[in-house]
């Protein structure tokens, strides 16, 4: 039977995720988790600023975060599922392929990203596959498919 986690030890704050990934600013894209189960799921929580750089030329009279900073903050909540699982080797997995990612809405300065991301697949504890989504409001703004290798 699996262990249900109290509300308090299922959330991390932004230094334990800086403890978990090796991402820092400007690319550290994930505010705080406000939802996991270790190695199977997490819901994490990214709030879209004017003050970030990408704003600056994404484009200055209309600014929209660029859809590779969506599918990015979606593989870094993928990363911290990876990150907790005792049975994998401790090292640096990165970005080895996307598949069926789709844009549905903008997302401008002042939204909220919700990113739910779910563990699909760990083939030789080195490649892993995760779905992921981004919610604004409700609505579904990204979703896909993450895949992952742990670079030697």
């Amino acid at each position: 039977m699996e262990k249900k986690l109290s509300s308090e030890n299922n959330q991390l704050s932004s230094e334990k995720i800086l403890g978990l990934l090796p991402h820092r600013y400007p690319f550290a894209l994930v505010d705080k988790v406000i939802e996991h189960t270790p190695g199977k799921r997490a819901v994490a929580v990214k709030n879209v600023t004017i003050n970030e750089p990408q704003f600056q030329g994404h484009f200055p009279d209309r600014p929209l975060m660029p859809g590779v900073l969506i599918v990015e903050s979606m593989a870094q909540v993928g990363g911290i599922i990876v990150t907790q699982m005792p049975d994998l080797p401790k090292g640096l997995f990165v970005f080895a392929g996307i598949n069926n990612v789709k844009f549905r809405k903008p997302v401008v300065p002042g939204d909220q990203l919700i990113i739910t991301c779910e563990l699909l697949s760990i083939k030789r504890k080195r490649f892993g596959k995760v779905k992921g989504e981004a919610h604004v409001d409700g609505k579904l703004a990204c979703a896909g498919e993450l895949m992952f290798s742990l670079v030697d």
